[in-house]
């Protein structure tokens, strides 16, 4: 039987919806580049929740590219072959034998899995890795600590990707590269986001961290930072503000600002419906960064 809402709680919905209205406006037609990793892809009903968000944004003309990690699928599956994992500054070290677990999981399973329950709650999705179209090249990244086959992206072709968008799918893209001599490489999946948000000139770019987002004292919660400018970034991370995995993610918002992307957001994937609340409020949740 149908359930039915007395006047306060059919007013408090008209409200949400007429609320949002302004924002779906604001990006209908635009390009979101959404980084999906940390808790909300292991915990099954987080991950319903952002799989909602993703279609319900595509439905109201909103294109969402999903770009995706997998690391506690990848050392799961080590761990069973034996292989050993480890991290340097919050980048996986991927030796030769490891590469090629990070595309089997990746690519294959973690990939599809997505896809699947996409296409399962109504969406219609179709999933690509950096190989597919040789959509993202690379290069071996070079360094201080040698990381293995650990990607440095050298071009994107969007091509591929806006075929997809442009045919009404969601792309679901898995973070790998390929070389000039077809080897495979390991990308972290923050750098892919934000380099495919930039050859896509997409409006928005957003990494969903397992934190609130960036802080001055991660023991302080009222130390939260809600909003912060390129320029100020290098600076938190030399006064050691921002460390360890944070690092990357900073520095692939600001170059994805850099790069033409009108803001990019950090949001606690923790939280049910994060990118929604985020999108569609002006108060939103985590860091955002801009110029």
């Amino acid at each position: 039987m149908k359930k039915r809402l007395n006047m306060a709680e059919q007013s408090m919905k008209a409200n949400i919806l007429t609320a949002a209205l302004p924002y779906i406006q604001k990006y209908a037609g635009k390009i979101v580049v959404i980084k999906y990793g940390g808790n909300a892809m292991t915990n099954d009903e987080l991950k319903q929740d952002v799989m909602s968000d993703i279609i319900l944004l595509n439905q109201v003309g909103i294109k969402v590219v999903l770009v995706h990690g997998g690391g506690p699928e990848i050392t799961g599956t080590m761990q069973a072959m034996g292989i050993e994992s480890k991290f340097i500054n919050g980048l996986r070290y991927t030796s030769e034998e490891a590469v090629k677990v990070v595309q089997m999981v990746l690519c294959g399973k973690t990939n599809k899995d997505l896809v699947k329950l996409i296409c399962k709650s109504g969406g219609r999705a179709i999933g690509l890795c950096g190989l597919d179209g040789a959509m993202i090249s690379t290069k071996k990244l070079e360094g201080q600590d040698d990381l293995g086959f650990v990607g440095d992206i050298t071009a994107i072709d969007p091509t591929p990707i806006l075929d997809i968008m442009n045919a009404g799918y969601i792309p679901v893209i898995a973070a790998v590269g390929v070389d000039d001599s077809g080897q495979v490489y390991n990308i972290n999946a923050d750098t892919a986001a934000a380099a495919i948000a930039t050859s896509l000139k997409a409006e928005n770019i957003i990494l969903m961290t397992d934190i609130r987002g960036l802080m001055l004292d991660p023991e302080d919660p009222s130390s939260f930072i809600s909003e912060a400018k390129v320029c100020e970034l290098e600076a938190m991370i030399q006064d050691g503000v921002v460390t360890g995995g944070m690092i990357p993610k900073v520095r692939c918002c600001a170059y994805a600002v850099d790069g033409g992307v009108q803001k990019a957001f950090m949001i606690d994937g923790r939280i049910p419906h994060a990118i929604l609340i985020e999108m569609f409020s002006d108060e939103g949740i985590g860091t955002m960064i801009h110029k």
